[in-house]
């Protein structure tokens, strides 16, 4: 059991580059069992979600060599579908692996994936895609899911947008026979990040970027070399960490990142906005002493942050926003469409003196500014895990944040690299 020991009120300034996206690292790495050649993914972040990820993988008999930030993944050796479902409980990514050894074996055995317990997380979606595909779906007691023949493509509209499904299926029609078109696809810059791969290694997708996409099916597919994208997850905690405590940040290496224009939409909600600059804007400056000033709606109505499926605000950036906005002056309404459970989080804040009401487990109307102390505090996940973080870095005093392996489970030697910051924070290990 890992624990956080912070010492509040130091403004965070200086210059950081956000490691590799998470989001898009756990099914690209799931996508080397398409192909028994090389794939090389630079930029790869080092957290304990990924490293589950290439255990499991190492487990099945996949080559796996990791220098730095690259890893270099060959699967040329592996020979069934056989899962650790140990290993699977560890790491929701683990259902990433369906779609990919569904399209390279006729059955596959998924043991039930873990993750964080934020409300529940259908699969069906998985599951009708594979369906349509020609798959067959046995639930009980796990989840067994076969084909007696090259799986077909086929026209399919998913009941909801969900990004793991989509790349599940993806990775599954790309060596599907025919063509598939999948309409309500998730078009995050995660699941862009993967079509890109999968198109580097031979796939033929269209319509990428967009809620239909357009699978041709190919008989193989070879190797290839990409870099994963920023993780504007990252960035956007870092950021919502240095307005909050009143300091200044410039991030590096942005110049890839597809999330800049929702991010600055949401957070100038909060009064934090930031300039992009270089030939590629790839620095995002946030200058000191931001107004923090929540813009009303028209007709000086109760603004409103709400989730929802991409280009919407991201649900793993609703944590880290309802804390920035107990240090903004102003009220707002958070609205999260998303996961029944992710709000809990918020009693752990009016124990710190946050002015927040929860109306309901979907939304919370956060009544700032606040004065923040710290306290004894447990991380229930890894974003509400971050949000606490930064509600600590901000808060008078000191706080010890319970449950800190959580957090590294999305971010990487976060303790460290705030320190680079001028945080004060320490781990320690029971």
């Amino acid at each position: 059991m890992a624990k956080f020991h912070i010492q509040g009120g130091q403004a965070l300034r200086g210059t950081i580059t956000p490691v590799g996206n998470k989001n898009a690292a756990l099914p690209m790495v799931a996508a080397c069992l398409l192909t028994d050649q090389p794939i090389i993914l630079h930029n790869l972040p080092l957290i304990r979600d990924v490293q589950v990820m290439l255990d499991i993988l190492s487990g099945m008999g996949v080559s796996v060599s990791v220098e730095g930030h690259t890893a270099t993944l060959c699967a040329a050796g592996v020979k069934d579908a056989s899962l650790d479902s140990e290993s699977c409980k560890r790491v929701r990514g683990s259902v990433l692996l369906a779609g990919p050894l569904l399209a390279r074996f006729t059955r596959v055995s998924l043991p039930p994936p873990g993750g964080d317990v934020i409300g529940r997380r259908r699969l069906d979606t998985h599951f009708h895609g594979f369906e349509a595909l020609g798959a067959t779906i046995d639930a009980n007691p796990a989840f067994t899911i076969t084909r007696s023949a090259r799986l077909q493509g086929a026209e399919m509209l998913l009941d909801e947008a969900s990004v793991t499904a989509t790349e599940n299926i993806v990775m599954a029609a790309v060596l599907a026979e025919g063509e598939t078109q999948m309409y309500n696809a998730a078009c995050e810059p995660h699941v862009q990040n993967l079509c890109e791969l999968l198109n580097a290694m031979g796939a033929r997708i269209e319509g990428i970027g967009t809620n239909l996409l357009t699978i041709h099916g190919v008989d193989s597919l070879g190797a290839a070399e990409i870099s994963i994208e920023p993780d504007f997850m990252e960035a956007g905690s870092l950021i919502a960490a240095a307005a909050a405590t009143g300091g200044e940040l410039v991030l590096e290496g942005m110049a890839s990142s597809r999330a800049r224009l929702v991010m600055q939409r949401g957070f100038a909600r909060l009064g934090v906005e930031w300039q992009c600059e270089g030939a590629q804007d790839d620095r995002w400056v946030l200058p000191p002493n931001q107004a923090m000033q929540i813009t009303e709606d028209f007709g000086k109505a109760v603004p409103k942050i709400e989730d929802g499926i991409w280009p919407a605000f991201p649900s793993d950036l609703m944590s880290v926003a309802i804390v920035l906005a107990t240090q903004a002056q102003g009220d707002i309404l958070f609205f999260e469409k998303m996961f029944e459970s992710r709000m809990y989080f918020v009693d752990r804040l009016i124990e710190m003196g946050a002015k927040i009401v929860q109306c309901d487990p979907h939304r919370v109307m956060v009544l700032g500014p606040s004065r923040l102390s710290g306290c004894l505090l447990t991380s229930p996940d890894i974003r509400a895990g971050m949000a606490l973080v930064i509600a600590a870095l901000c808060a008078d005093g000191e706080s010890t944040i319970d449950n800190a392996q959580m957090i590294d489970r999305g971010y990487e030697e976060i303790e460290v690299r705030l320190r680079s910051l001028g945080a004060k924070i320490e781990r320690s290990e029971d």
